[in-house]
């Protein structure tokens, strides 16, 4: 089982010495593979304004290559975020419109981070078990979001803004 009151401790931790967005993510996905079992990924897509429209871009990610960008409302990280509402997807090949990145993954669970009340980017965890996430991890990656929300500097998200 995760422990995810350790998880959050060592987030907090990591980013006393440096708050900017990008180690406190880099370190949060490598922490998030490390202490779960059967994920293939583990990462962030970040909200991008440039080019005029919000879509989400690759961030740091443990896993194989990723989609680079994907649009709001597409998918599961993409309805995450133009919704604001995580996602809890037992089984991917039955959510609408779901995005393929990598055919291994069958389950996932996507939570929007936010800053300033604002959807800033998704964190994103893929198994390839069927029902692989409980109740629990569920509420134990929001726990970690909102770690990440208290303690990282986001002021440089939203991108291209």
């Amino acid at each position: 089982m995760t422990d995810f009151k350790l998880l959050c401790s060592q987030i907090r931790s990591l980013a006393e010495g440096e708050p900017h967005w990008l180690p406190v993510l880099s370190n949060a996905s490598a922490l998030i593979m490390d202490a779960m079992v059967d994920l293939n990924w583990a990462g962030f897509y970040l909200t991008d304004r440039s080019g005029g429209k919000e879509t989400l871009l690759l961030g740091p990610f443990q896993g194989k290559v990723a989609c680079v960008r994907i649009a709001y409302g597409k998918g599961v990280c993409g309805t995450a975020a133009k919704a604001d509402e995580p996602q809890l997807v037992p089984n991917v090949h039955e959510f609408p419109g779901h995005i393929a990145c990598d055919s291994a993954s069958n389950s996932e669970v996507v939570i929007p981070l936010h800053a300033k009340g604002e959807v800033v980017g998704v964190l994103d965890i893929d198994s390839p078990l069927l029902n692989r996430f409980s109740a629990e991890d569920y509420a134990g990656l929001e726990s970690i979001v909102a770690t990440i929300e208290a303690v990282a500097d986001l002021s440089g998200l939203p991108l291209g803004r």
